[in-house]
């Protein structure tokens, strides 16, 4: 091995830049030579590399997003064109590709590898539903910025005895809204993955307005069956709750631009130099995840085969603690 290229794709995730740190550093300790792949699998189709020393990721730890880029890409999608983007890598002497991101990304990488090309894939996604690792890149930031934003909308909740609808992002995935919820004190969260309907979080906070709660917190993931304003309006049209006054707030995007937290800076380092050590042993084709604080890896083929469960613990804890 002397040539290696890493990549982002996906949604961008506080902490990357530090995967893609340690991913350039590890391997040029090994004297190996270092390409970035700017805007993804695009990138990668159209040849942006461009070569990576020492200086080059100086001053990125701390930065949230990616410093490569991402975008999507239609023509990777099909054989032609991950064949292209395999010719475009052999063209460089480009040996093995580390693929930082979610399930769209490690999708992309499994289908490489498949065709030969040796990837090894590194957990990183905000919505943390990624087979393979207990916990992903970006997570501990999102996660942090909706309990943040949580707090400070409690706040003003209670002063106009308000019931705040709190969207968080997730996609199919509830774990953001869950554990946000939780570590929130809300009154009630809705999740893709539980069949509550909105007369069953209707009473919950009915019953906390008859106890003489202040304010309600609603947290809801984006997945959800009603999203934020959505359940909002079902209850206004169906006079349903009328001890508070409703609003709905949607974090959306503030939670993957944040700077991130040392938990995802760490992650994001432990991450990338594993996926550069893996390489060196001559291995391929797995994902790079932490279970239990240790590093692990899992055939690509599962990560994309496979979903993520939900905690059953912190299901049944967001259920008693909710009163």
């Amino acid at each position: 091995m002397k040539n290696l290229a890493v990549l982002t794709s996906g949604g961008d995730a506080p902490g990357m830049n530090a995967a893609i740190r340690a991913v350039v550093r590890t391997g040029l300790s090994r004297g190996w030579t270092v390409w970035g792949v700017h805007q993804g699998y695009s990138g990668l189709i159209e040849g942006q590399f461009r070569r990576l020393g020492t200086r080059d990721v100086s001053n990125i730890v701390q930065r949230g997003g990616t410093v490569l880029g991402s975008a999507r890409c239609a023509e990777f999608q099909t054989e032609e064109g991950r064949e292209l983007a395999i010719r475009r890598m052999k063209g460089a002497g480009i040996e093995a590709l580390v693929v930082i991101g979610g399930n769209g990304s490690q999708t992309g990488s499994n289908a490489l590898n498949e065709m030969g090309f040796p990837v090894v894939g590194v957990a990183s996604t905000i919505d943390n539903d990624l087979y393979g690792s207990d916990v992903t890149i970006g997570v501990d930031t999102a996660l942090n910025v909706a309990v943040q934003a949580i707090d400070n909308l409690k706040v003003t909740a209670s002063s106009h005895n308000r019931a705040l609808l709190i969207e968080v992002m997730g996609r199919k995935c509830g774990y953001l809204a869950l554990m946000a919820g939780i570590a929130g004190g809300a009154e009630a969260i809705m999740l893709p993955e539980i069949n509550v309907s909105p007369e069953q979080i209707a009473h919950k906070i009915q019953d906390g307005y008859e106890r003489g709660k202040p304010h309600a917190i609603v947290v809801v993931a984006e997945g959800a069956e009603y999203n934020a304003e959505g359940l909002c309006d079902y209850f206004r049209k169906n006079e349903l709750l009328l001890g508070y006054e409703f609003r709905a707030s949607v974090l959306g995007y503030v939670q993957r631009g944040a700077t991130p937290t040392a938990a995802d800076r760490l992650l994001g380092t432990r991450l990338g130099s594993a996926a550069v050590e893996i390489l060196a042993e001559g291995k391929s084709g797995v994902l790079v995840g932490v279970s239990k604080n240790d590093i692990i890896t899992t055939p690509l083929s599962e990560v994309v085969d496979r979903k993520k469960p939900l905690d059953p613990w912190y299901l049944a804890a967001a259920d008693l603690l909710a009163r």
